[in-house]
């Protein structure tokens, strides 16, 4: 799974941090998502969707790998 939540963050003007405080999650976690070593749950999707004000599938797409 690609996704594009250091630009919608960046965007927003959010570090890291901000971000992970804002939906409830650590730092690392956020860092673990957009290097694409982590694929969040359902409500993270939901959680990050709010905070951007987007759609889930505007932030996150499929690979051809998956």
């Amino acid at each position: 799974m690609q996704n594009k939540i250091k630009i919608e963050r960046a965007i927003l003007d959010l570090t890291q941090d901000d971000l992970a405080k804002k939906i409830g999650v650590s730092r690392q976690t956020i860092n673990s998502i957009e290097a694409n070593r982590y694929v969040p749950s359902t409500v993270l999707a939901l959680k990050l969707s709010e905070v951007f004000n987007k759609s889930v599938n505007e932030f996150f797409s499929l690979s051809e790998e998956d």
